[in-house]
């Protein structure tokens, strides 16, 4: 298989038109325990003219083993990073999608915390749909970009931060709830998984509005 490394030709044609770009990609939706995480990278001109980082790819093409070390040198790359969360129970409330835009809205907020202005800015959101704008209170510009995870390297970025935040998150769940084996699969539906939920049940950090001790094995 030939792995596709990001560029940054999009943002750079992008950073003629706009001030800034954050670029935002989820992790963790078709878990089926533990929060959805959205990352953000943020983008000017000045940065859009230094050299990707070395390994940097969508967070899927990284191993386990490299991620911590790729995400380090994303978020060192990048002119500001956050990640952004909604719970297991967050989304049993109002969805997945409400989720994920909720967890956008804060990466957002984290970003702006640091600096980031919204004047001027364009959101790239990772994917086909807008998941983000219904739940702002502001007006923002989004751009949709179906596989910018694999694609535009701000995106990338944005990928492996949020994998590697909600991975570590995950690792930490288990020493409460070992029986799970979180630190193994991060919350999907292993047959491990799935064995534990029918044997002890769900815990609080599973998803139970979801189908889950019959849900197909999600990878």
């Amino acid at each position: 298989m030939t792995v596709v490394a990001p560029t940054l030709t999009l943002e750079r044609k992008l950073l003629a038109e706009y001030d800034l770009i954050i670029s935002l990609d989820e992790v963790g939706r078709g878990a089926l325990a533990g929060p959805v995480a959205v990352g953000a990278s943020v983008m000017d001109a000045a940065g859009s003219r230094r050299r990707v980082p070395q390994g940097l790819r969508d967070s899927k093409l990284v191993t386990e083993k490299r991620r911590p070390e790729v995400a380090a040198r994303a978020a060192a790359w990048v002119q500001a990073s956050g990640v952004g969360w909604a719970t297991a129970a967050e989304i049993d409330d109002g969805g997945i999608m409400r989720a994920l835009g909720l967890a956008a809205s804060r990466a957002i907020d984290a970003v702006v915390a640091l600096g980031a202005s919204l004047d001027g800015a364009l959101v790239i959101l990772d994917g086909n749909h807008d998941y983000v704008s219904r739940v702002r209170p502001d007006s923002l510009q989004v751009r949709s970009v179906i596989k910018g995870d694999r694609d535009c390297a701000s995106v990338s970025a944005a990928s492996v931060i949020a994998k590697v935040a909600r991975d570590t998150y995950m690792a930490e769940l288990h020493v409460e709830h070992p029986a799970y084996q979180w630190d193994r699969n991060k919350g999907y539906a292993s047959l491990e998984h799935r064995a534990a939920i029918r044997e002890a049940g769900l815990s609080p950090f599973h998803r139970a509005s979801w189908a889950i001790a019959d849900a197909p094995t999600l990878f």
